[in-house]
């Protein structure tokens, strides 16, 4: 019976829930110190002085590093080529600090606790100047200068020059700003990170999200050719996408261990890691639709300010994402698009769960809201009669996004149906006319998004091992996927082997030949599609070396998936299974026979690396009901449903598990999620005492709904569902909130919605 969508328990939580796994900080390398940063707790300074003398002869305490040390390294790589470059990030601050938390000092000691005691000692005389937090500030003539060097605190501009919304042909025209808060990732591991030199070579021991792009990174920085790195990343406690790349002080660890000829290890306190950690979202969104007052859209515009913190990093340049997602689901004949990426006293951005996709939608939905309520019709209607219809697909949108499948009014219908949406509608009516001070929200967001939107080949290997079970080599790097799972399936279900007795390798330069960043949900259509190909060309080999020791014609030969054995059509008798093709080809490698062993002397081994055409673009429906306490503000979600179509599901458990997690994050940045400074640029969210990471308490039981709309893109019919939730859930819930208020004549409140937020929304009235 095939595996493939049926609900299979994750195989990695048996040992993640006893034995435990193998994080970096589980490491135990013989003689390691630990690194220590000394960071700024100031948002803009410049360095005066920085004494170091006191630390050096403290107890413990091996190496003392400061800029001053490291002139003959080159600063921090960038993150993309169309970047500032006068806006470069030194690895160490040098004569000025631009956000609290920005690395100045580098400790090393023989214990952690000595180099927390050390950092204590270090003298800093900074010479403050003036801050700018908010970017639309940054943009001001006369606003503080991050980079004397750079024209202004733009890093990044981007529109489209070939597009223009008609406006004019429109009887009705909305405009809105939106504010897409900034938030903290906050995975359960923080940036962690080892390494050691043996004999001119490095190992590395990542918590991110791939060791090949890292193992590049670190090779072209230290100028070492990549087989003189190794790169090691096994259980890895989450990212979300802001450790897709090693940060400065991961990528100095290798020069500090050569200086000081120890093994190092770096494990900050989550405090460090909240201040950082790139942030991620952090968009003020201008926003601009008009069309018919019968409800059909003619011209959308959005304008994207966005947050790139103090040093341009990846989230600099996540507003393209944005850019390329721009008109959602929507048929909209004219739109266009223009952005800014500012640099402020903050912590640099990067990508978070969805990376510019999310704030697409979110920017959107809620013009296609504001519309609705302008021209008085229901927003379930406007979306109706927008929407691209099914029978265009594949097709590309005006910014030249090329949808592969998609059927976005069958998605709203079944959220609205399993909502109940007329209903809720009628309770939300009885409640306001009965004058209850408990009023009922329904907030909906129908999305489209791209997975896999970064092209390029995706390794995937088996082999048939001595005991006849199988061995998956794989370039993907879980961190929470359940990616030993899902290649298992796979796996068994084109060769017949028993899910337990398929291993599955991954995050290891010298095991794995190849591979890139798991990120951008790209993993089941990409990378599962190489493992799915590789099963099936080590399948086509194995019938070859049946088809000998049967000695029948390989093309008569079936294999039979059910008992994993290979015999002739028709005489299931006399068969031969894994374990004995495993047995002759031991057999015959003993007797000196190399035709049925590769030049490793494999018996079985075949590999592929998986190309697709282009990204996919999984789409849905969600629907939000809140509980809104007019005298005090308090919002409660009550309920959530969720229509998320990835095409064909590989795993529905897997999938209502990454489902679920984007819907708590969608909910979290809606509800309570918000990074805050204070004019002076210190942050007053730097631990869980003060940011609100949302929990089960905070959460109703979600109600996933499934729908299935294959691609053609890949031979699994799959898309990516990892980052889903947090594309639709986060405008389906702000917009439950301002639907519930909308009588009042409150048409927009700004993310977070916090009971202080809506309860002086309300007061405003």
């Amino acid at each position: 019976m095939a595996v493939r969508g049926t609900p299979v328990p994750r195989r990695e939580d048996r040992a993640l829930l006893t034995t435990g796994g193998v994080f970096v900080a589980d490491r135990r390398l013989a003689g390691a110190c630990y690194v220590t940063y000394v960071t700024s707790t100031i948002a803009h300074a410049r360095i005066r002085r920085i004494d170091v003398d006191s630390v050096r002869s403290a107890p413990g305490v091996v190496d003392v590093v400061t800029a001053a040390d490291i002139t003959d390294l080159p600063p921090y790589p960038p993150a993309a080529p169309t970047l500032d470059p006068a806006m470069v990030r030194p690895m160490l601050a040098t004569d000025r600090v631009r956000y609290v938390g920005e690395p100045v000092v580098a400790i090393v000691s023989e214990t952690p606790y000595q180099g927390a005691d050390a950092a204590e000692l270090v003298e800093i005389d900074y010479e403050p100047l003036a801050v700018v937090v908010d970017p639309e500030a940054a943009l001001q003539p006369g606003a503080p200068k991050l980079f004397d060097a750079a024209e202004s605190n733009v890093c990044l501009r981007l529109d489209t020059p070939d597009l223009a919304a008609d406006f004019d042909a429109c009887e009705v025209v909305v405009e809105g700003r939106v504010v897409n808060n900034r938030v903290a990732p906050c995975p359960m591991e923080p940036r962690v990170a080892a390494c050691h030199w043996d004999d001119g070579r490095l190992t590395h021991y990542s918590a991110g999200q791939g060791v090949h792009p890292v193992r590049d990174i670190i090779a072209r920085y230290y100028g070492l050719e990549p087989g003189d790195l190794r790169v090691v990343a096994q259980d890895v406690g989450g990212s979300f996408g802001a450790k897709s790349r090693p940060h400065p002080e991961e990528l100095l660890l290798a020069h500090l261990a050569r200086r000081c000829r120890r093994p190092l290890m770096w494990v900050p306190p989550r405090s460090t890691d909240m201040v950082g950690l790139v942030h991620g979202r952090g968009q003020v969104q201008y926003v601009k639709i008009g069309g018919d007052r019968d409800g059909r859209i003619r011209a959308y515009h959005a304008h994207i300010v966005q947050e790139a913190g103090a040093y341009p990093a990846g989230g600099a340049t996540l507003a393209g994402n944005t850019k390329v997602m721009l008109t959602g689901c929507y048929d909209i004949p004219t739109a266009s698009f223009s952005s800014e990426s500012v640099v402020t006293n903050t912590v640099p951005t990067g990508a978070y769960r969805g990376a510019g996709r999310p704030e697409a939608a979110a920017a959107i939905e809620r013009a296609v809201d504001l519309f609705a309520a302008e021209i008085g019709l229901d927003p379930v209607e406007v979306r109706r009669r927008n929407f691209l219809s099914r029978d265009r697909f594949p097709l590309k949108t005006l910014t030249g996004t090329p949808y592969d499948s998609g059927d976005y009014e069958a998605a709203l219908d079944r959220a609205l149906e399993a909502a109940d949406y007329s209903a809720l509608r009628a309770e939300q009516a009885r409640r306001r006319a009965a004058g209850d001070t408990i009023l009922l929200g329904i907030g909906l967001s129908t999305y489209v998004e791209r997975t896999a939107g970064i092209l390029r080949p995706d390794y995937g290997a088996v082999e048939l091992l001595p005991d006849g079970k199988l061995r998956a080599v794989t370039g993907s790097s879980p961190y929470g996927q359940g990616h030993h799972t899902s290649w298992a399936m796979l796996i068994s279900d084109r060769t017949g082997v028993p899910m337990d007795d398929i291993e599955i390798v991954h995050g290891d330069t010298d095991v794995v030949p190849r591979g890139g960043i798991t990120g951008g949900s790209r993993s089941v259509q990409s990378n599962g599609t190489a493992m799915w190909q590789a099963a099936g060309l080590l399948v086509e080999q194995a019938r070859k070396l049946a088809a000998e020791l049967l000695e029948a014609n390989v093309d008569d030969l079936v294999l039979d998936v059910g008992s994993g054995s290979f015999h002739v059509v028709g005489t299931p008798a006399k068969a031969i299974t894994w374990a004995g093709l495993a047995a002759a080809g031991l057999e015959a490698a003993a007797s000196g026979d190399e035709a049925q062993t590769d030049g490793e002397r494999r018996l079985l081994h075949a590999e592929t690396d998986f190309s697709a055409e282009g990204p996919t673009f999984p789409f849905g429906a969600h629907v939000a009901v809140v509980e809104v306490d007019v005298e005090t503000g308090q919002v409660r979600l009550i309920r959530l449903v969720a229509c998320d179509d990835a095409g064909i599901i590989l795993n529905p458990l897997l999938a209502d598990g990454q489902i679920h997690g984007g819907l708590a994050q969608g909910a979290a940045q809606a509800l309570l999620e918000a990074v805050v400074y204070d004019p002076d640029g210190n942050p007053l969210t730097a631990n869980f005492a003060d940011y609100a990471v949302i929990s089960a308490a905070e959460v109703p039981f979600f109600e996933r709904i499934p729908m299935e709309t294959p691609t053609h893109l890949n031979e699994l019919g799959a898309k990516g569902i990892g980052e889903s939730g947090t594309v639709g859930a986060t405008p389906a819930v702000q917009n439950a909130v301002i639907d519930a208020l909308s009588h009042l004549g409150i048409r927009h409140i700004d993310m977070p919605l916090t009971g202080q937020r809506v309860w002086e929304a309300i007061g405003r009235r």
